[in-house]
């Protein structure tokens, strides 16, 4: 089976994500920039968002580039992955409304750590349509970000009852471990025989 249509439709999913999170930017009443001050916590969180859901995308691209063979676990396991996508625009707009409070961060750093999950789940499903010889298993190796991010979800889920400025350093910590260059799938595509 071939991976266009999934690919496709993956794209047009997160397309309307970020759609939907920047509808949720309401225009204030006022003209000064008094006014844009109680914003601040709603725009923050959707930057925060737009980078992650941006990251899912730009991962997503490259794991299928380095996809064989498409079947029926992979499109559930990639439905999955934007079933907690999806889920995004609310959990960003709840803590950002709130300015950061304890429970919708938590609920926050729930979506990203089962989004973690849902990925690895769908990477696990394309290495074995593809089988012992797939490019992507080659290309993931011992994939230290994607070990550590879920525990750093963790400890910042428990984090945010307590200090939740703590939690949220910690979420853009794990943003900005994703956003230097992974070139390891695109090394392993180069290396496989035509």
């Amino acid at each position: 089976m071939g991976k266009n249509r999934l690919e496709a439709f993956s794209d047009g999913v997160i397309a309307i994500i970020i759609t939907i999170m920047v509808l949720e930017l309401r225009v204030p009443h006022g003209e000064d920039l008094a006014t844009l001050l109680p914003l601040l916590p709603v725009f923050l969180s959707y930057v925060l968002s737009f980078v992650y859901v941006g990251i899912y995308w730009n991962n997503h691209h490259h794991l299928l580039h380095a996809t064989g063979r498409v079947n029926g676990l992979t499109l559930w396991a990639n439905l999955h992955l934007l079933f907690w996508l999806s889920l995004f625009p609310f959990a960003t707009g709840w803590m950002g409304e709130n300015h950061f409070a304890a429970l919708p961060s938590a609920l926050y750093g729930g979506v990203l750590l089962m989004a973690a999950i849902a990925y690895w789940l769908l990477q696990q499903a394309i290495m074995a349509a593809d089988g012992t010889d797939s490019a992507l298993r080659r290309a993931i190796g011992s994939d230290w970000k994607g070990k550590l991010s879920p525990v750093l979800y963790i400890v910042a889920i428990l984090t945010t009852f307590w200090a939740k400025g703590l939690a949220q350093a910690i979420y853009v910590l794990v943003a900005l471990i994703w956003l230097i260059p992974d070139r390891r799938i695109e090394r392993a595509i180069e290396q496989r025989p035509h």
